[in-house]
């Protein structure tokens, strides 16, 4: 069968043509179009710029999708699109769109949750890859843990009291005068500093397996801030890797206690962050050490991209769990 995928919960447009048989799933296109250098200008996603870059983008995407692939709209067999959580404005775009689609074809309709989305990824590159298994969610709005018991359905277990990973990367990166976006230049430029250099509080939160990131967000800015009213010059890399380190260190913490708390002998990655080089690499040792498979996706299926949502969606219409005229998003989880 073939799936189109759409996304639209944030700053990218995209739509995918996933196939799926034998038990395998299939890229067939999947088509992104980034607006990354639109909201670099204003240092970070700029909601309403981006419903209307969606509006631009989607009909194209979406036909360069299906000729990417080689089909027709005549050949889908399932439309899903990401209904939630996300910006508002940007999730109705896709979500519109789709349901128009679907309802003027006689196409099934399903809705995705973007986090399951993400997690759905890891099956685009590991088709053996079976539930039970835990999955860390890493991104720009989200850091949880999950127990996956069931094929597309997670069970949270663990996650942020207050900011994402994502986000404490992206605000210091952008402190510290990086390139937008902050997280990515951030992992870079740590590799450049001592990660011993400065003390920064965990974020991992004592007698839980939560997370709190408002802590080392606060403890780096007073740091700069002392700094620049010292006179001293901040060392960025110095900073840099010292604040990757204590984050790494603190989600790498929280997942072992997660695995052992579980019994769980696989771990998926997921989440715009998961392609954090640092990060990466920690998991990596962690579950070698505790005889965990680690499965990740490789970093082009880490953002966001509608064949995530493809293969999220192929869980959905497994359930029969079809969507109506009365389909809406929701900001939301």
């Amino acid at each position: 069968m073939y799936i189109l995928g759409m996304e639209s919960s944030c700053d990218e447009t995209s739509a995918a043509i996933v196939e799926y048989s034998n038990g395998k799933f299939e890229i067939r296109s999947n088509i992104v179009a980034s607006q990354i250098e639109t909201h670099r200008l204003y240092g970070g996603v700029v909601p309403e710029i981006a419903s209307r870059a969606h509006i631009e983008a989607v009909s194209s995407i979406t036909s360069e999708a299906l000729d990417v692939a080689g089909i027709t709209l005549s050949d889908v067999d399932l439309i899903a699109v990401t209904t939630h959580p996300g910006l508002i404005g940007a999730l109705l775009v896709g979500v519109n769109f789709a349901k128009s689609l679907a309802f003027a074809n006689n196409i099934p309709l399903v809705s995705v949750n973007h986090i399951n989305g993400h997690v759905s990824a890891a099956y685009l590159c590991e088709n053996d890859l079976k539930a039970p298994f835990l999955s860390l969610v890493v991104s720009g709005g989200h850091t949880s843990i999950y127990v996956c018991q069931k094929e597309g359905e997670l069970c949270e277990i663990a996650t942020t009291r207050d900011d994402a990973a994502g986000e404490a990367f992206d605000k210091i990166g952008r402190v510290i005068g990086l390139p937008y976006p902050g997280g990515a230049a951030l992992d870079k430029l740590a590799y450049e500093g001592d990660s011993k250099a400065i003390k920064l509080p965990s974020p991992a939160l004592q007698g839980t397996m939560d997370f709190s990131f408002s802590g080392i967000k606060t403890a780096a800015l007073n740091y700069i801030n002392s700094s620049n009213q010292k006179g001293e010059e901040v060392n960025r890399a110095n900073l840099a890797a010292s604040y990757t380190r204590t984050i790494v260190e603190a989600i790498a913490k929280q997942t072992a206690a997660a695995l052992q708390s579980t019994k769980m002998k696989t771990l998926v990655l997921a989440g715009g962050v998961a392609a954090n080089s640092h990060l990466r690499a920690s998991l990596a040792r962690l579950c070698e050490s505790m005889n965990v498979r680690f499965v990740v996706p490789p970093i082009s299926l880490c953002g966001d991209n509608g064949a995530m949502i493809a293969a999220a969606g192929y869980f959905e219409y497994l359930y029969g769990r079809f969507a109506d005229t009365s389909l809406n998003a929701s900001a939301l989880d």
